[in-house]
């Protein structure tokens, strides 16, 4: 719901540092809360899809390609623009698991050790669609490593298999 009433500006509609307000290719970028936006060093901002039927990664085909490309270049032009850090300096990627399904990006800084933008979970935006663009089933067919805390569901349901 937090996702939601962003998207309809119910909440946080001071915040958005940018809106592509096209309902199947646009978005709305908005600082995470983690970050207090008084330093650069971890400045951390979300691209919140204004599509909500993409639920994570393994939705994305390559009919999503023009939504992803916007991500890329008008996050790093907002960015930019307001902050004054270049796209060569930000590290963009999506999670996999995601902490919530609704489509997201994250955008931080190059140098801030984010939560979550390990290799593990972190997929580049980049990366992403350069994978797309070949394959646009890649992330159907695809079998993605994910990290799992020992007190999430899923990890006790690997345990009961006697998968762990």
């Amino acid at each position: 719901q937090w996702v939601y009433n962003i998207l309809e500006k119910k909440a946080e509609a001071d915040r958005i540092v940018h809106e592509n307000p096209d309902p199947s290719n646009g978005f709305v970028l908005v600082p995470d809360l983690k970050w207090n936006q008084n330093q650069l060093d971890d400045l951390y901002l979300i691209a919140l899809v204004h599509r909500r039927e993409i639920k994570s990664l393994r939705d994305l085909t390559a009919e999503h390609l023009p939504l992803l490309r916007n991500v890329l270049q008008e996050g790093k032009e907002a960015i930019v623009k307001r902050f004054g850090v270049p796209g060569s300096q930000l590290r963009i990627y999506l999670h996999y698991q995601p902490s919530y399904h609704h489509l997201h990006v994250h955008f931080t800084a190059l140098g801030y050790d984010a939560p979550g933008s390990s290799v593990e979970r972190a997929h580049l935006l980049a990366d992403v669609i350069d994978n797309l663009a070949m394959d646009s089933m890649y992330y159907q067919k695809r079998a993605l490593t994910f990290p799992l805390r020992a007190d999430e569901p899923l990890f006790k349901k690997f345990q009961e298999a006697g998968k762990v």
